[in-house]
Protein backbone atom coordinates (compact mmCIF):
# COMPACT_ATOMS: atom_id res chain seq x y z
CA UNK A 1 0.00 0.00 0.00
CA UNK A 2 1.30 3.45 -0.96
CA UNK A 3 1.73 6.14 1.69
CA UNK A 4 -1.07 8.21 0.16
CA UNK A 5 -3.47 5.26 0.25
CA UNK A 6 -2.63 4.51 3.88
CA UNK A 7 -3.12 8.12 4.90
CA UNK A 8 -6.46 8.23 3.09
CA UNK A 9 -7.56 5.20 5.08
CA UNK A 10 -6.35 6.81 8.31
CA UNK A 11 -8.38 9.92 7.51
CA UNK A 12 -11.43 7.78 6.79
CA UNK A 13 -11.06 6.06 10.18
CA UNK A 14 -10.74 9.44 11.87
CA UNK A 15 -13.99 10.68 10.35
CA UNK A 16 -15.77 7.47 11.30
CA UNK A 17 -14.49 7.24 14.88
CA UNK A 18 -13.16 10.69 15.79
CA UNK A 19 -9.77 9.32 16.85
CA UNK A 20 -7.10 6.75 15.96
CA UNK A 21 -4.32 5.02 17.91
CA UNK A 22 -0.78 4.46 16.66
CA UNK A 23 -0.57 0.88 17.92
CA UNK A 24 -3.86 -0.15 16.30
CA UNK A 25 -2.94 1.50 12.99
CA UNK A 26 0.45 -0.22 13.05
CA UNK A 27 -1.21 -3.61 13.40
CA UNK A 28 -3.90 -2.83 10.86
CA UNK A 29 -1.51 -1.71 8.10
CA UNK A 30 1.31 -4.08 9.11
CA UNK A 31 3.91 -1.32 9.36
CA UNK A 32 6.01 -0.07 12.26
CA UNK A 33 4.67 2.39 14.80
CA UNK A 34 7.38 4.85 13.71
CA UNK A 35 5.97 4.65 10.19
CA UNK A 36 2.49 5.53 11.49
CA UNK A 37 3.88 8.40 13.56
CA UNK A 38 5.49 9.83 10.39
CA UNK A 39 2.13 9.53 8.63
CA UNK A 40 0.37 11.38 11.42
CA UNK A 41 3.05 14.06 11.55
CA UNK A 42 2.71 14.66 7.82
CA UNK A 43 -1.05 14.79 8.03
CA UNK A 44 -0.85 17.23 10.94
CA UNK A 45 1.28 19.55 8.82
CA UNK A 46 -1.51 19.49 6.24
CA UNK A 47 -3.94 20.43 9.05
CA UNK A 48 -5.92 17.21 8.58
CA UNK A 49 -5.63 16.11 12.20
CA UNK A 50 -4.15 16.88 15.59
CA UNK A 51 -1.70 14.45 17.12
CA UNK A 52 -2.26 13.29 20.68
CA UNK A 53 -0.35 10.99 23.01
CA UNK A 54 -0.47 7.58 21.32
CA UNK A 55 -2.62 8.64 18.39
CA UNK A 56 -4.52 11.49 16.77
CA UNK A 57 -7.91 13.20 16.69
CA UNK A 58 -9.71 15.36 14.17
CA UNK A 59 -8.77 19.02 14.37
CA UNK A 60 -11.55 20.82 16.25
CA UNK A 61 -11.17 23.87 14.04
CA UNK A 62 -11.05 21.97 10.76
CA UNK A 63 -14.66 22.83 10.04
CA UNK A 64 -15.96 25.25 12.69
CA UNK A 65 -19.47 24.37 13.75
CA UNK A 66 -19.49 21.18 11.71
CA UNK A 67 -18.81 17.61 12.78
CA UNK A 68 -18.88 14.31 10.96
CA UNK A 69 -21.09 12.73 13.64
CA UNK A 70 -24.67 13.16 12.40
CA UNK A 71 -26.25 13.01 15.85
CA UNK A 72 -24.07 15.93 16.99
CA UNK A 73 -25.26 18.13 14.09
CA UNK A 74 -28.95 17.40 14.37
CA UNK A 75 -29.96 20.35 16.55
CA UNK A 76 -27.49 22.92 15.18
CA UNK A 77 -28.75 25.85 13.09
CA UNK A 78 -32.28 24.40 13.08
CA UNK A 79 -33.93 27.66 12.00
CA UNK A 80 -31.69 27.83 8.94
CA UNK A 81 -32.27 24.18 8.06
CA UNK A 82 -36.03 24.58 8.38
CA UNK A 83 -35.98 27.63 6.13
CA UNK A 84 -34.03 25.66 3.53
CA UNK A 85 -36.41 22.70 3.83
CA UNK A 86 -39.51 24.85 3.21
CA UNK A 87 -37.94 26.21 0.03
CA UNK A 88 -36.96 22.71 -1.11
CA UNK A 89 -40.46 21.27 -0.75
CA UNK A 90 -41.93 24.07 -2.87
CA UNK A 91 -40.01 22.59 -5.82
CA UNK A 92 -41.89 19.27 -5.59
CA UNK A 93 -45.14 18.11 -7.16
CA UNK A 94 -47.38 15.09 -6.82
CA UNK A 95 -45.95 11.98 -8.45
CA UNK A 96 -42.29 12.93 -7.99
CA UNK A 97 -39.68 10.36 -7.00
CA UNK A 98 -37.18 12.05 -4.66
CA UNK A 99 -33.84 11.05 -3.21
CA UNK A 100 -32.76 12.40 0.19
CA UNK A 101 -29.15 11.68 1.11
CA UNK A 102 -27.24 11.89 4.41
CA UNK A 103 -27.91 15.40 5.69
CA UNK A 104 -29.42 16.85 8.85
CA UNK A 105 -31.04 19.44 6.59
CA UNK A 106 -32.71 16.58 4.72
CA UNK A 107 -34.24 15.47 8.01
CA UNK A 108 -36.08 18.79 7.96
CA UNK A 109 -36.93 18.32 4.27
CA UNK A 110 -38.49 14.96 5.14
CA UNK A 111 -40.60 16.58 7.88
CA UNK A 112 -41.82 19.24 5.44
CA UNK A 113 -42.72 16.61 2.84
CA UNK A 114 -44.79 14.75 5.43
CA UNK A 115 -46.57 17.96 6.50
CA UNK A 116 -47.17 19.11 2.92
CA UNK A 117 -49.59 16.34 1.99
CA UNK A 118 -47.71 15.75 -1.27
CA UNK A 119 -48.23 12.37 -2.93
CA UNK A 120 -44.63 11.48 -3.69
CA UNK A 121 -42.16 8.61 -3.34
CA UNK A 122 -39.10 9.26 -1.19
CA UNK A 123 -35.95 7.12 -1.35
CA UNK A 124 -33.19 7.40 1.26
CA UNK A 125 -30.50 5.46 3.08
CA UNK A 126 -30.56 7.60 6.24
CA UNK A 127 -32.12 5.90 9.28
CA UNK A 128 -33.31 9.17 10.78
CA UNK A 129 -35.36 9.87 7.67
CA UNK A 130 -36.74 6.32 7.71
CA UNK A 131 -37.84 6.84 11.33
CA UNK A 132 -39.81 9.94 10.35
CA UNK A 133 -41.73 8.14 7.63
CA UNK A 134 -42.27 5.10 9.85
CA UNK A 135 -44.24 7.34 12.21
CA UNK A 136 -46.52 8.63 9.45
CA UNK A 137 -48.90 6.71 7.23
CA UNK A 138 -50.49 8.90 4.59
CA UNK A 139 -52.21 7.88 1.38
CA UNK A 140 -50.01 8.52 -1.63
CA UNK A 141 -46.84 9.08 0.42
CA UNK A 142 -44.40 6.21 -0.08
CA UNK A 143 -40.94 5.63 1.37
CA UNK A 144 -38.20 3.24 0.23
CA UNK A 145 -35.19 2.50 2.44
CA UNK A 146 -31.96 1.46 0.74
CA UNK A 147 -30.06 -1.34 2.47
CA UNK A 148 -26.37 -1.94 2.99
CA UNK A 149 -23.79 -1.74 5.75
CA UNK A 150 -24.67 0.46 8.72
CA UNK A 151 -22.26 3.35 9.24
CA UNK A 152 -22.79 4.32 12.87
CA UNK A 153 -21.35 7.84 12.72
CA UNK A 154 -23.57 8.67 9.73
CA UNK A 155 -26.61 6.78 11.07
CA UNK A 156 -27.05 5.54 7.52
CA UNK A 157 -26.52 2.64 5.19
CA UNK A 158 -23.39 2.90 3.05
CA UNK A 159 -21.23 0.70 0.87
CA UNK A 160 -21.31 -1.21 -2.42
CA UNK A 161 -24.71 -2.81 -1.78
CA UNK A 162 -26.31 0.56 -1.08
CA UNK A 163 -24.87 2.02 -4.29
CA UNK A 164 -26.08 -0.99 -6.27
CA UNK A 165 -29.63 -0.51 -4.98
CA UNK A 166 -29.47 3.22 -5.73
CA UNK A 167 -28.49 2.48 -9.33
CA UNK A 168 -31.86 0.81 -9.97
CA UNK A 169 -33.70 4.15 -9.60
CA UNK A 170 -34.31 7.25 -11.66
CA UNK A 171 -35.24 10.36 -9.66
CA UNK A 172 -37.17 13.47 -10.56
CA UNK A 173 -34.93 15.32 -8.12
CA UNK A 174 -32.42 14.76 -5.38
CA UNK A 175 -31.48 16.94 -2.43
CA UNK A 176 -27.83 16.56 -1.48
CA UNK A 177 -26.13 17.61 1.73
CA UNK A 178 -22.87 19.53 1.63
CA UNK A 179 -19.81 19.83 3.85
CA UNK A 180 -17.97 22.32 1.67
CA UNK A 181 -18.74 24.25 -1.53
CA UNK A 182 -15.60 25.86 -2.99
CA UNK A 183 -16.96 28.11 -5.71
CA UNK A 184 -13.53 29.23 -6.97
CA UNK A 185 -12.22 25.67 -7.33
CA UNK A 186 -15.59 24.40 -8.65
CA UNK A 187 -15.66 21.68 -6.00
CA UNK A 188 -18.51 20.35 -3.85
CA UNK A 189 -17.31 18.08 -1.08
CA UNK A 190 -18.21 15.85 1.84
CA UNK A 191 -16.27 13.97 4.54
CA UNK A 192 -16.44 10.28 3.61
CA UNK A 193 -15.68 8.77 0.22
CA UNK A 194 -18.59 6.30 0.57
CA UNK A 195 -20.98 9.19 1.17
CA UNK A 196 -19.49 11.02 -1.80
CA UNK A 197 -19.99 8.02 -4.09
CA UNK A 198 -23.66 7.89 -3.09
CA UNK A 199 -24.12 11.60 -3.76
CA UNK A 200 -22.40 11.36 -7.15
CA UNK A 201 -24.48 8.37 -8.15
CA UNK A 202 -27.72 10.06 -7.08
CA UNK A 203 -26.84 13.18 -9.07
CA UNK A 204 -26.28 11.10 -12.22
CA UNK A 205 -29.73 9.53 -11.79
CA UNK A 206 -31.67 12.72 -11.10
CA UNK A 207 -33.37 15.06 -13.54
CA UNK A 208 -32.81 17.92 -11.10
CA UNK A 209 -29.96 18.15 -8.57
CA UNK A 210 -30.21 20.54 -5.64
CA UNK A 211 -27.72 21.26 -2.89
CA UNK A 212 -29.34 21.94 0.51
CA UNK A 213 -26.79 23.95 2.46
CA UNK A 214 -26.35 26.80 4.86
CA UNK A 215 -24.63 29.85 3.42
CA UNK A 216 -21.57 29.28 5.62
CA UNK A 217 -20.75 26.06 3.72
CA UNK A 218 -19.25 28.23 0.98
CA UNK A 219 -16.39 28.81 3.46
CA UNK A 220 -15.76 25.11 4.19
CA UNK A 221 -13.92 22.30 2.41
CA UNK A 222 -14.52 18.59 2.83
CA UNK A 223 -12.12 15.74 2.12
CA UNK A 224 -13.91 14.11 -0.80
CA UNK A 225 -15.06 16.04 -3.88
CA UNK A 226 -18.25 14.45 -5.18
CA UNK A 227 -19.45 16.98 -7.76
CA UNK A 228 -18.79 20.22 -9.58
CA UNK A 229 -21.18 23.13 -9.82
CA UNK A 230 -21.62 22.19 -13.48
CA UNK A 231 -23.39 19.04 -12.22
CA UNK A 232 -25.91 20.99 -10.12
CA UNK A 233 -29.19 22.65 -11.09
CA UNK A 234 -29.75 24.66 -7.93
CA UNK A 235 -28.42 25.66 -4.53
CA UNK A 236 -30.92 26.18 -1.71
CA UNK A 237 -29.68 28.41 1.15
CA UNK A 238 -31.35 30.10 4.10
CA UNK A 239 -30.29 33.50 2.75
CA UNK A 240 -28.29 34.97 -0.11
CA UNK A 241 -24.50 34.53 -0.09
CA UNK A 242 -22.12 37.31 -1.15
CA UNK A 243 -22.53 39.03 -4.50
CA UNK A 244 -19.31 37.38 -5.68
CA UNK A 245 -20.72 33.94 -4.98
CA UNK A 246 -24.04 34.88 -6.58
CA UNK A 247 -22.22 35.93 -9.74
CA UNK A 248 -20.14 32.76 -9.79
CA UNK A 249 -23.27 30.61 -9.44
CA UNK A 250 -24.79 32.54 -12.33
CA UNK A 251 -21.69 31.85 -14.43
CA UNK A 252 -22.12 28.15 -13.69
CA UNK A 253 -25.83 28.49 -14.61
CA UNK A 254 -26.84 27.29 -11.17
CA UNK A 255 -30.11 28.63 -9.77
CA UNK A 256 -29.83 30.22 -6.33
CA UNK A 257 -32.92 29.57 -4.23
Amino acid sequence: MFVEERQEQILKLLHENGKVKVKELSEMFEVTEDCIRKDLAGMEKKKLLKRTYGGAILRENLHPGHTNIVSERHNKNLDKKRAIAKKAVRLLKDGDVIFLDISTTNLEVAKEIIKSGLKVKVVSHMLGIADLFAQEQKAGLDFIMLGGTLNYSQNSMLGALTVKMLETFRFDCCFLGVVGADISANEISTYLSEDGVMKSSAALRSNNVYLVMEKQKFDFKGNYVYAKFDDVDGVICEEKPSKEIQKALGDYRVELI
